[in-house]
């Protein structure tokens, strides 16, 4: 865990662009402007679990705005800030979504936004692969810049495990494992699936929808299988592997390319967990589906930039 915090010492000038050193390098790269005068003192900790950044930023009145446009290097994460006292505005693209505090709202880090605090406040901030959401395409577009609360339905069972983190980010290295990475990242796709679903209107194309997520549910509980393939796929559903390969296109993906990312994610998540430390590399692999080491190896290498034996020494 660290602890950062504007050093009191410096001027002014000085203060602010070491924040905006440090918020750029942990989070996106972002412009600061105070709000009220250049006496500017905020404050980050941060935590890694398994592929999650866990954060509690304590800031002035601000505004923050990406310092370039959506583009070449920004990565494919999502932001979820919850908003733990104070107030802001969020603005992305045609939506805006204020948040009070316990409710919060999905960034798209590939795409330009502005954050405005009129008032000194704190938040919490996760940050991860898209794809540990497990949300199609359409509702994340549907829910980022949102306003979600956690004052009703499933946002009361989210909201006290989410402020928990906040409480104890400064234990959650030691406390935490690859395993409640996915936890946090499943129960706010769950949260967040809830909102779009309540906010949507029924139409013609609820049964595709309805078949798609079945799809993608028999694939996910079967990546285990070698011979998982799209002519199985189709036959248990029966539909034609044409239509199959045009349902999943609606989420903007392909059949080969869904399965081989959520393998990968699988072995990278158990590559990193300690309690897995005594299964060879390949065995990682094998468990997933891979049908063996070397091809398991080059689609890791391809995926991630290193090898699955760098990947277990990345904590």
């Amino acid at each position: 865990m660290s602890s950062i915090t504007t050093p009191r010492a410096e001027n002014s000038a000085t203060r602010l662009e070491f924040w905006r050193d440090i918020v750029s390098r942990n989070f996106v790269p972002l412009e600061i402007v105070p709000r009220e005068g250049p006496d500017f003192h905020a404050q980050l900790r941060i935590a890694r679990v398994g592929e999650v950044r866990v954060s509690v930023v304590a800031t002035p009145p601000h505004t923050a705005r990406t310092r370039r446009p959506a583009g070449s290097d920004a990565s494919d994460h999502v932001k979820v800030s919850l908003q733990l006292t104070g107030h802001c505005v969020l603005t992305q693209g045609d939506h805006q979504a204020e948040l009070k505090p316990g409710e919060l709202a999905v960034y798209d880090t590939r795409r330009p936004y502005t954050l405005d605090t009129d008032r000194p406040g704190r938040s919490l901030a996760l940050m991860f692969p898209r794809a540990m959401l497990r949300l199609p395409e359409r509702e994340l577009a549907r829910v980022t810049a949102v306003s979600v609360s956690c004052r009703d339905g499933l946002g009361t069972v989210v909201r006290p495990f989410l402020y928990g983190l906040a409480r104890r980010v400064d234990e959650l290295e030691s406390l935490g494992t690859p395993r409640l990475a996915d936890n946090v990242a499943g129960l706010l796709g769950t949260l967040l699936a809830e909102h779009t679903g309540a906010d949507m209107t029924r139409g013609p194309d609820d049964g595709r929808e309805v078949l798609t997520q079945r799809i993608l549910a028999y694939m996910e509980q079967r990546l285990h299988d070698p011979e998982l393939a799209p002519e199985q796929i189709a036959s248990a559903h029966h539909i034609s592997r044409r239509y199959l390969y045009k349902l999943l296109a609606g989420h903007g993906c392909t059949v080969s390319g869904w399965i081989r990312e959520q393998r990968l994610a699988h072995c990278r998540r158990d590559l990193a967990d300690p309690a897995l430390a005594h299964l060879p590399v390949g065995a990682i692999g094998s468990r997933w589906g891979f049908p063996g080491p070397a091809h398991f190896s080059h689609a890791f290498r391809t995926a991630y930039g290193m090898s699955p034996s760098e990947a277990r020494g990345v904590r």
